[in-house]
C-alpha cells in the first residue's frame, strides 16, 4: 500500500486515495470531500493502485545525480596521472541475505504460537502472536479471525523460509475475539525447484482459559521464553480442522436423544433409588482463589469474567445431559459473581431449572442447577 493508491475499508463503507501515513499501522485515506480519515492499514484493502508514481530505476539515478553537489574541476599532481578505469575502485553490489536450507526441511512444518510479553504477569500481560515457519520453503499466508459467521483478516504477507513472524499484539481483553482462528498457507521455492505442497486452510479453536495458567506456557526451540504452540502443519499433514456442517449437527442430535431415550426407557424399570442423591451432584467453586494461583495485578473485571468463562465451561459440558444436577458456588459477598450466574442461566440457558443450593450444606453462597 503506498500513497495514490485507491482503497475501500473492510469493517465500514467508504474509502478513497491513501494521501500519507502516521506510523506503520495508521493509514490516512482522502474522502471525495478532500478529508483525511485515519484508518488502521489492516482495516484497508487496494483496490486500484497508482502504478505510475513508483519511481523507475532510470528516476532514482538521474534525481540522485541532480541532488549530488557538482564534482571540483581538479587536476591530476605532477608524476601522478589520473587512475585508468582499471584502477578505479568496484562499487559493491547489493545482495539478499537468504536462511540456509536445514536436512529435512523439504517436509512442511508450520506453527501458530502465542507468547506472553510478560511470563512473571501471566494473568493481565499482553500476548505476541506469531507465524513459525520450520521448513525450506517459503509461505504466502493470511491470518484471519472469526467474528459470528464472518470472519476478519489480521495479517498476511509472505514469511521466508526456517523463519519465524510477529503478526501481532493484542491485549488480554481480545482473547474473545480470539477464539477461531484460521490460518491459510500456500507454500513454494523461489530460487530453486521443488515438491509441490498442497494449499492449507486450517481451523483453530484457541482455548481462551489457558492464557490464564502459567503451566500453559512451555519451553520450545523456536523462543527464548515458554509459548504456547499450536500444530497448523505437521510433516506435510495441516492440523486437524474445524468444520461442522449445520445440518449433520443437527442430525446428531436427534440420533444422539433417540438412542437415549430408547436406553433411558429400556432400564427404567430396572432402575432403583439412589441411596446417595449428592452422588450425581457435580461441585463448581467459583471463587477466584480455587481457580487461578495467582491474582495479583487483576481487576475485579478480570477476576469476574475468568469465573464466568469457567462457568461456560462447565455449562457446556453438561449441556447434554438432562437431569443433570450441577452446584455453584459463588459466595455470598456482595451477589455480584451469583447474579451475574443466573443472568447467565437466564440469557443463555432458559430451560435449565435454577434454585438455592442446601442451605445446610452451603449457606447463602450456592446456586443449583439442573439441566432440562
Amino acid at each position: 500500500m503506498k500513497i495514490g493508491d485507491k482503497v475501500r475499508f473492510l469493517s465500514e463503507t467508504g474509502g478513497g486515495r491513501v494521501s500519507g501515513f502516521q506510523g506503520k499501522d495508521i493509514v490516512l485515506v482522502q474522502d471525495e470531500d478532500g478529508f483525511d480519515i485515519p484508518m488502521p492499514v489492516r482495516e484497508c484493502v487496494v483496490i486500484e493502485t497508482d502504478n505510475y508514481n513508483i519511481p523507475t530505476p532510470a528516476d532514482k539515478a538521474r534525481r540522485a545525480q541532480q541532488s549530488a553537489p557538482p564534482k571540483p574541476a581538479t587536476q591530476p599532481l605532477p608524476g601522478h596521472p589520473a587512475p585508468t578505469p582499471a584502477e578505479r575502485p568496484e562499487q559493491p553490489r547489493p545482495s539478499v541475505y537468504r536462511q540456509p536450507e536445514t536436512r529435512g526441511g523439504n517436509v512442511l512444518n508450520v506453527y501458530l504460537a502465542f507468547v506472553p510479553v510478560d511470563i512473571k504477569a501471566v494473568s493481565t500481560t499482553p500476548f505476541e502472536a506469531y507465524l513459525v515457519n520450520d521448513s525450506n520453503y517459503d509461505l504466502y499466508y493470511t491470518y484471519l479471525a472469526a467474528q459470528g459467521t464472518a470472519w476478519s483478516v489480521i495479517a498476511h504477507g509472505l514469511i521466508g523460509p526456517n523463519e519465524k513472524y510477529l503478526l501481532e499484539e493484542f491485549e488480554k481483553a481480545a482473547l474473545n475475539d480470539r477464539e477461531r482462528v484460521c490460518v491459510q498457507l500456500l507454500a513454494f521455492k523461489d530460487r530453486s525447484s521443488f515438491l509441490l505442497k498442497p494449499a492449507a486452510s486450517v481451523e483453530l479453536r484457541i482455548d481462551t482459559v489457558k492464557f490464564y495458567k502459567l503451566h500453559t506456557f512451555q519451553p520450545s526451540d523456536f523462543f527464548e521464553t515458554p509459548a504456547l504452540i499450536y500444530d497448523l502443519v505437521r510433516d506435510d499433514r495441516p492440523a486437524r480442522q474445524i468444520i461442522v456442517d449445520a445440518q449433520e449437527l443437527q442430525q446428531a442430535i436427534r440420533q444422539k436423544k433417540t438412542v437415549e431415550l430408547q436406553e433411558k426407557a429400556a432400564h427404567k424399570s430396572q432402575s432403583k433409588p439412589n441411596p446417595n442423591p449428592k452422588k450425581d451432584i457435580v461441585e463448581v467453586d467459583l471463587h477466584i482463589d480455587e481457580l487461578l494461583d495467582d491474582t495479583r495485578g487483576m481487576t475485579s473485571g478480570e477476576m469476574l469474567q475468568y469465573q464466568l468463562i469457567k462457568f461456560r465451561e462447565v455449562m457446556e459440558q453438561y449441556r447434554r445431559k438432562p437431569g443433570q444436577r450441577i452446584v455453584f458456588i459463588h459466595g455470598k459477598g456482595e451477589g455480584v459473581l451469583r447474579k451475574a450466574v443466573l443472568d447467565e442461566l437466564r440469557r443463555k440457558y432458559p430451560t435449565c431449572k435454577t434454585q438455592d443450593a442446601s442451605f445446610q450444606e452451603y449457606g447463602f453462597g450456592a446456586t443449583l442447577v439442573t439441566i432440562h
